[in-house]
């Protein structure tokens, strides 16, 4: 709701906080959102919205109609088949093993994060909800069932997982032996990756020292989230197919994943056409000696 709010107040209401549902009319909604990837809204006057921000404000316009639809203060939702800008992703920074190693190395007591979220794919939020008693460390699973994220005016606080859903994600033998150290003698309620000053780690507070280690191994620009990425690509490289790739990050289905990592699955075309064309002399082959 929070994410929300901020498009409202100050994009979305400004153009059509007193505009009657029954005057808000296609044509005004594509104008305003050409407006808005030119010049911005009222607040933002002078330069364009990106695209995701764009696209944003419109998904906000139009929830809002869908509602006004169903509850029959509407009878066809007018933003409907806007087009919109379109989104274009940037290239993502896959870290090695070695680099991984470094990084973690130079984050100094951030080591054990840096590698779960290297080695897991786990979100940020997920990883400073966790609790000791979620990490299972006979048979290096973590389940990932919390997400905890910053809402201005409340602080930090706890929700269910991006697609509620509940996962386990296996914890490598690395990463299990730091966790080992900093979880001995902790109560089983007890955050895993607590803040200096106690309660949830802020993501300032971590990026703080992990931009500073980025920077001094050689890998400014990495930012947490790459590493997620990195995951992914960590994972693959290791033989895992789609599906378990799915799973560990937590994606809906598996056409997303494929989207984001498809690129990273080897190419079997070659054993593809081995195979059929063995296939094919087999056939031959019988209809000879028939």
């Amino acid at each position: 709701m929070a994410g929300y709010r901020s498009p409202v107040d100050t994009i979305m209401l400004p153009r059509w906080g007193s505009v009657p549902l029954r005057e808000i009319e296609f044509e005004d909604i594509q104008e305003w959102i050409v407006s808005l990837s030119e010049s911005g809204s009222s607040r933002f006057v002078g330069r364009g919205l990106s695209a995701s921000r764009t696209i944003q404000s419109y998904q906000v316009l139009s929830q809002i109609l869908r509602f006004a639809i169903k509850a029959k203060r509407l009878a066809a939702n007018p933003a409907d088949d806007v087009d919109l800008p379109t989104v274009m992703s940037g290239a993502r920074r896959y870290v090695t093993h070695v680099e991984v190693m470094q990084l973690a190395m130079a984050s100094g007591r951030f080591r054990p994060l840096v590698f779960t979220l290297a080695y897991t794919g786990i979100r940020f939020g997920e990883a400073i909800a966790l609790r000791t008693a979620d990490v299972d460390l006979v048979r290096n699973r973590i389940p990932i069932n919390r997400s905890a994220t910053g809402v201005t005016g409340k602080g930090i606080v706890e929700i269910d997982t991006k697609n509620h859903t509940t996962r386990a994600v296996p914890a490598p033998g690395i990463l299990a032996k730091n966790l080992v150290h900093i979880l001995g003698g902790r109560r089983p309620g007890a955050l895993v990756f607590p803040s200096h000053k106690g309660g949830h780690l802020t993501s300032t507070e971590f990026r703080w020292v992990f931009n500073q280690a980025a920077k001094d191994v050689g890998l400014d620009g990495v930012v947490p989230h790459g590493l997620r990425h990195t995951a992914a690509s960590l994972a693959i490289s290791a033989g895992a197919n789609i599906k378990v790739v799915q799973r560990m990050l937590g994606h809906k289905t598996a056409t997303l994943t494929l989207d984001l990592y498809g690129h990273l699955f080897p190419d079997d075309l070659d054993t593809v056409a081995a195979g059929m064309d063995a296939g094919a002399r087999a056939a031959a082959d019988y209809l000879r000696t028939a």
